[in-house]
Parts: structure tokens; sequence; C-alpha cells
């Protein structure tokens, strides 16, 4: 695939990427700590998953690669979510997101595109702040500059929090103000 960010389509998830989301996802549960789950869902289970945060009116849009010459790169480069952050009324202007890159697909720009459309679409949906919920996430991981050069900030570190691989695992959060964070109150209460 060209690294020319114009192959790359950003749009709504539909029903039949439901296969490829599974692919990446399973991925990144055998292969990384991105996600702490152990063992990958089944289309059907992961597209439950996310059948449920869309109809909860969060967004979740997918990557595809609209380039008919990549023939070594995926449909569906990637994805991503925001969700419920915690289910108190009293977190409902935050959102916790989640991004998944097919491995092939890397360093081509697909996680921006798909981080810059999340953060607008929840701007759009008036939200106040975005929380990365970052797996094995030190200083210098991917997952923590990504997001660093995407604007979130550092906001804390939970040791010891997970058990993948034979070892404990920090998760370190991240956090991004969008729509002007607590500098206002919001609209409605």
């Amino acid at each position: 695939m060209a690294s020319e960010k114009s192959s790359i389509t950003i749009r709504d998830l539909q029903d039949g990427d439901l296969e490829s989301i599974a692919d990446i996802y399973k991925h990144a549960v055998l292969n990384t700590t991105a996600t702490y789950e152990l063992d990958p869902p089944s289309p059907s289970a992961l597209g439950g998953r996310l059948h449920a945060i869309r109809e909860a009116g969060f967004p979740c849009f997918v990557a595809e690669n609209s380039s008919s010459s990549s023939s070594d790169m995926p449909r569906i480069l990637g994805y991503a979510y925001a969700s419920e952050f915690r289910p108190r009324p009293g977190y409902r202007y935050t959102v916790e997101h989640s991004i998944y890159v097919a491995s092939s697909a890397r360093g081509h720009g697909v996680g921006t595109l798909l981080m810059d459309a999340l953060i607008k679409a929840c701007e759009g949906l008036g939200f106040r702040q975005m929380v990365a919920v970052i797996g094995e996430g030190g200083d210098t991981s991917p997952s923590v500059l990504f997001h660093r050069k995407l604007g979130f900030r550092y906001a804390g570190t939970l040791e010891g929090s997970g058990y993948k691989f034979g070892r404990w695992l920090d998760t370190v959060f991240m956090q991004r103000a969008i729509n002007g964070g607590t500098g206002s109150l919001p609209d409605s209460t």
C-alpha cells in the first residue's frame, strides 16, 4: 500500500466488516498487550459488543483500503470506537476509546486518520474528555507516544493491574480534553 493517506477511507462500521475486525482483534489478543483479553471473541460475539456500543450512540469507525493496487494489504486496515467510560451518570461527558490497526497497515497513517475522525465525532456528540486505557504503557511504548502526538496527556498508572503472557502488566491512563474540557459547564445536567 502506498504510504499516502489518500488511499484510506474512514467510514462507519458495517456488519460486513465484522470478520476483518475480528481478525485484527484476534491478532491483538494473541500477540500483544494492547488488550488484556486472553481468548479472542468470535466475530459474532465481537459484533454484539460493537452493536451495543453503536446502539448506545457512540461512534465506531473502520479504515478501509480504497486503493485497488494494494493486494498485499487487507481491505479493512483498522477500527476505532468510543464507549462509555464508566456507568455512573457523573461520567456522562467522558468517553473511553479503543483503536486497533492491522499489523501490516501500521506506519501508514491509519491510526491517525481513525483517531482524527473519532475525536471529531466525540466533539460533535458534546463529550468533554477522552480517555485512553493503555496496556503495558511505558513512557516509550508506541501507544503512549501515539496518543501524546494526538494531544493526550499522562493521567496515571495502575501498577500490576493486568496479567498476561506470564507477567504482571501496568495500565496507563491518558486523557485529552475536547470541547473546552472543564473550562465551562455543560449546557445540560
